[in-house]
């Protein structure tokens, strides 16, 4: 009698141990099928457009117009005149570091502001980079320096061109890791209009 309660106990106990369970990074991969462990999260992830009006001013990378640090975004990017954007703190909510933006004019050119001098060098643009706490609802585009555009007779700087536009119409359409910006207009505008690899993702 002692044997067979013996062995009923250790029937019973040997498939709890048999079936211990498993630990949730062998489950995660055991679910995971074979060369899709490979494959990494998409980088550029499309938004629905989402839609705000904002002031529009315009910087250089310079450090009489950012900190000491003039080609070193807030993040930590490189300041890129043909893709970076800054953004004033109290659009943080609705403007993340990493979001795409498109920027369009609301209105005509004023004598101050001067939107379409510029229009061609603004496009799509990330924001990486924040403006002072003091300004507030504003989108501040970061142009190069050394080009010069046409106004009023006289060349000037791009960032005097735009002066200070009292409204712009700003649409979110998309979002991309900062480590990820791209160096050029071009490949911005592909990763956004579905022509590049990172879209493809």
């Amino acid at each position: 009698m002692r044997f067979l309660i013996t062995a009923l106990v250790g029937f019973l106990v040997l498939p709890v141990s048999v079936t211990a369970p498993i630990p949730a990074e062998a489950a995660q991969t055991a679910l995971v099928p074979t060369g899709l462990q490979a494959l990494k999260p998409a980088a550029y992830t499309k938004k629905a457009p989402a839609f705000l009006t904002a002031k529009l001013t315009a910087y250089n990378a310079v450090p009489g117009q950012t900190d000491n640090t003039p080609f070193i975004t807030a993040v930590g990017a490189y300041s890129n005149p043909e893709v970076i954007a800054a953004r004033s703190r109290d659009l943080a909510g609705k403007l993340p570091y990493g979001t795409i933006i498109k920027i369009e004019q609301v209105g005509m050119d004023t004598p101050n502001c001067r939107y379409s001098a510029v229009e061609d060098q603004i496009g799509y643009r990330v924001i990486a980079d924040a403006m002072n706490p003091r300004i507030t609802n504003t989108v501040d585009v970061l142009l190069n320096q050394h080009k010069k555009v046409w106004v009023d007779g006289r060349m000037v700087n791009p960032a005097l061109a735009v002066g200070r536009c009292a409204a712009v119409s700003v649409t979110v359409v998309g979002h991309i890791p900062v480590s990820e910006i791209p160096m050029t207009q071009g490949e911005l505008a592909k990763i956004v209009e579905g022509g590049s690899e990172i879209a493809k993702r």
